[in-house]
């Protein structure tokens, strides 16, 4: 365990932002009691450079600011990994994210690739996954126009538990009924292909520019690891499940930048001289100069490990 001294920042806890969204929900309980809003609420960003700190000497900073003077322990100035929680009540628009290269010739520091992990999911959920075989991009131009978009995509069942993959380039798509854990490179570039004729700007061009007809996008099977399930494990995110028994002190290895996420339970982070309560649907972000924390539930309960292996 690494020892805390002046110059090492205890974790501290994110209060999420709320992002409106006309495919969203009016409540998102019981994931949380309250959105600050009437409208409707597609996104729960639990790392977003606009969260507050709510936690320790921090607290009441955005986490834009101390990502910059933590500097070293979360990544560079950037956080790099921008974990969400997707609730969408009607289907999101297809869409396409470039990758690094692509991003980095328009002026962003990153790409976006990003992946699912599936928290709810009602009987008949879908998302899309890439395009058919043989479609090319007239095909994409015309089916934008006629409105036959949708059975261009490959449409693939979801459930509870699930692990998706979509790497950047790959045309996609989430329908309604389910509730996602998203991870993703810390990147908002999207370029909205077809929307179901809801009248939002899309950036047709620009999407295909960037879109892939082959790409690695798909489920991605669990792994059993020693003490953990390893739900995926990519160049630019890892993703873990911890499973709690009741006051169960769990030691959690924290090797890069990263984050725990609450699932199920009230969770306490702790480090020495410190502690942090995980709570449902938020974010204790971890610098990297701890190599472990101790992790407990008094009633049990689960949560995410979110980790960037290298600065990306």
């Amino acid at each position: 365990m690494t020892t805390k001294n002046s110059e090492v920042q205890a974790p501290f806890r994110l209060k999420p932002t709320f992002s409106e969204r006309v495919w969203g929900r009016k409540t998102l309980k019981p994931w949380y009691e309250e959105t600050g809003t009437s409208e409707l609420v597609g996104e729960a960003w639990l790392t977003g450079p606009e969260c507050l700190v709510e936690t320790g000497d921090l607290e009441g900073k955005s986490f834009k600011v101390v990502a910059q003077e933590l500097s070293e322990g979360l990544g560079g100035g950037e956080f790099p990994l921008l974990v969400k929680m997707l609730f969408p009540n009607e289907k999101l628009s297809v869409q396409v994210h470039p990758d690094d290269a692509q991003a980095q010739a328009m002026g962003q520091a990153r790409g976006k690739t990003e992946c699912w992990y599936v928290l709810e999911a009602e009987p008949g959920a879908t998302v899309a996954l890439g395009l058919k075989e043989g479609v090319t991009p007239d095909k994409v131009r015309a089916a934008v126009a006629d409105g036959t978009m949708e059975s261009l995509m490959e449409w693939l069942p979801v459930s509870e538990g699930d692990m998706v993959f979509v790497d950047a380039g790959t045309v996609h798509a989430i329908g309604p009924g389910v509730v996602l854990l998203e991870t993703q490179q810390t990147c908002d570039v999207t370029y909205r292909l077809y929307d179901y004729g809801r009248p939002r700007e899309l950036h047709l061009e620009q999407g295909i520019a960037v879109m892939k007809t082959k790409t690695r996008a798909g489920k991605v099977a669990p792994r059993e690891m020693d003490g953990f399930t390893r739900l995926l494990e990519e160049q630019y995110f890892t993703v873990d499940r911890f499973e709690l028994e009741e006051m169960e002190p769990l030691t959690v290895k924290m090797d890069g930048v990263g984050c725990l996420v609450g699932l199920e339970g009230t969770i306490v982070v702790i480090t020495p001289g410190d502690e942090v309560e995980l709570l449902p649907g938020q974010a204790v972000v971890v610098p990297s100069e701890w190599g472990e924390v101790i992790v407990e539930a008094e009633a049990g309960g689960a949560f995410a490990r979110c980790l960037a292996p290298a600065y990306s």
